[in-house]
């Protein structure tokens, strides 16, 4: 049996890199740090250097998941000039596309976690995820279109709202021709609440 020794530049990035595509192809429950090594090839325990457990690979995994969700929202973001119900679609449509394309990660990034050091990190991360959402609900106020009030409270509402339409769609309850209008509908239901 040949040996296996840590050889890679960057073992964590290609450790992450692997258990994303394990994630993508057979779930969070196939993730083990020894099959992530043999995949690798490197030795067994080599993956340790940089996660302690199996937990705190999922965290790490999770907060790439994060990351690339910001990013999709800040790109999908139109920007304060746009008409506040424009903008707020492009923001649902752009979080439902992104449960959409990748479901065992929005499961992972929704997943409990226990320890407090990352129950921190995941909420700084869900933040950044939401801060074009903030940034629209502020404009909308500003533009008498939205009701005064905590931002934070009211774009809560719209994630537990587009993050319905999402997880419904994700499992087949609504059916992939009838994602878009179920979104308009969940959206005109959301926008006239919100109005003063």
């Amino acid at each position: 049996m040949q040996s296996r020794s840590y050889h890679h530049g960057d073992l964590r990035a290609a450790l992450l890199d692997q258990a994303e595509r394990t994630l993508r192809d057979r779930g969070a429950a196939a993730l083990s740090l020894r099959e992530l090594a043999r995949d690798l090839g490197v030795s067994h325990a080599a993956p340790s250097r940089h996660f302690k457990d199996r937990r705190t690979l999922l965290d790490a995994l999770a907060m790439a998941g994060f990351a690339r969700m910001t990013a999709r929202l800040a790109e999908a973001d139109l920007g304060p000039g746009a008409a506040f119900r424009d903008r707020l679609t492009a923001l649902a449509r752009a979080s439902v596309e992104f449960a959409l394309g990748e479901p065992e990660m929005m499961a992972l990034m929704l997943s409990s976690k226990q320890d407090s050091d990352v129950l921190d990190e995941v909420h700084e991360a869900w933040m950044r995820v939401a801060a074009p959402v903030f940034a629209t609900i502020a404009d909308g106020q500003r533009t008498g279109e939205v009701y005064e009030g905590d931002v934070e409270r009211i774009a809560l509402s719209a994630f537990v709202t587009v993050h319905g339409v999402g997880s419904l769609a994700a499992v087949g309850v609504v059916h992939e021709d009838e994602i878009a209008q179920t979104l308009e509908d969940a959206l005109d239901h959301l926008v006239k609440g919100l109005r003063p």
